[in-house]
């Protein structure tokens, strides 16, 4: 099948302008998140907001006074509607970037699968493009309250350092995949992996933040890590955004496994044969299993639980990249074109 030079070219100039738009959203998150100031609330009108939720309300304390407001929707600490009373400007300005950079992202994928008339999922290149702009959409959704947006330089971060891998070292031209992936099962095993991955991208972050913010009390901030930390959200925001989020991803990455599986059996003629690859998302998908388990049972806590679910995040990555490509195996996208 012959390849469309234009649209290949297009993909490629789509990709190069989405990695310098999220870079600068990178920045223009991280010059919001340096000057983050949290609104300084009077006594009095504590006093009143606690007397308001004695009294059956909901204790809020309105943006108009101070910039705070309380929210159901996320956690019932009403921490993640905390803004800056400053710099506000910059998150606005990032989030613009980013949306203006997921679309360039997208448009990248939308060209390369036209231009080789396939599923854009046939390489690692390809694999890190899908995967880091379903991660970003994910952040778009989860991370759209105000002071969760001092998340996206944790975010944004490692999308970079994977997109400027998978663009330098890991390119491949655009080409038509090898017989054996030219099966109906590539979109939908890769796709609902990459989303799993995508998804679980945003709790393995918001995990480390949470454990910064442990270490760091909210209030009590002291020593070189205060700048670090002050401007994070309460760590019980922090903590069921993780599992909240987890709780999301877990079971598309868990369904993406099993749809592989049947992949395997009409390629292979085997579910399941302990290759390289299926051993280690096996790994992480018994480390987030934990997580979960760990995460609603008393005796282990959310500190605990948070180091299993970093522990999970680092072995999906380790999957992306050591196995992928260091490790030979029936999964290895080193060299499919």
């Amino acid at each position: 099948m012959p390849v469309d030079e234009t649209l290949s070219t297009y993909s490629d100039l789509a990709f190069r302008t989405a990695f310098g738009i999220y870079a600068l959203a990178l920045v223009a998150s991280l010059i919001y998140y340096a000057g983050f100031r949290v609104p300084k609330v009077s006594h009095q009108q504590l006093v009143a907001a606690g007397q308001g939720a004695a009294a059956g309300g909901s204790g809020t304390v309105g943006r108009s006074d101070v910039g705070l407001t309380e929210s159901r929707s996320l956690t019932d600490t009403g921490d993640e509607n905390r803004a800056s009373e400053g710099n506000v400007r910059w998150a606005r300005i990032a989030q613009l970037f980013i949306v203006v950079a997921f679309l360039f992202h997208a448009g990248s994928m939308v060209t390369r699968g036209l231009a080789t008339d396939r599923f854009p999922f046939g390489n690692m290149y390809e694999f890190i493009l899908g995967t880091t702009l379903l991660a970003v959409g994910a952040g778009l959704v989860l991370l759209r309250k105000p002071a969760l947006q001092t998340a996206w330089p944790f975010v944004l971060l490692p999308v970079l350092v994977l997109l400027f891998f998978g663009g330098t070292h890991l390119y491949s031209e655009a080409a038509p995949v090898v017989p054996a992936l030219r099966s109906y099962w590539l979109p939908i095993h890769v796709t609902i992996i990459s989303l799993g991955s995508g998804i679980l991208l945003i709790p393995g972050v918001v995990s480390i933040m949470y454990l910064i913010r442990v270490w760091q009390p909210q209030g009590e901030e002291r020593g070189w890590g205060a700048r670090l930390a002050r401007p994070l959200p309460a760590a019980e925001t922090l903590d069921r955004l993780a599992y909240r989020a987890t709780v999301i991803g877990f079971p598309i990455f868990g369904v993406g496994i099993l749809l592989g599986a049947v992949w395997a059996e009409s390629a292979w003629g085997r579910f399941w044969g302990w290759d390289p690859k299926e051993t280690v998302s096996f790994i992480s998908w018994v480390l987030y299993a934990g997580y979960l388990h760990a995460r609603a049972t008393s005796g282990w806590g959310p500190k605990k639980a948070a180091w299993i679910n970093i522990a999970g995040f680092a072995v999906l990555v380790f999957n992306l990249f050591f196995i992928n490509i260091v490790v030979s195996g029936l999964h290895s996208y080193a060299g499919l074109n």
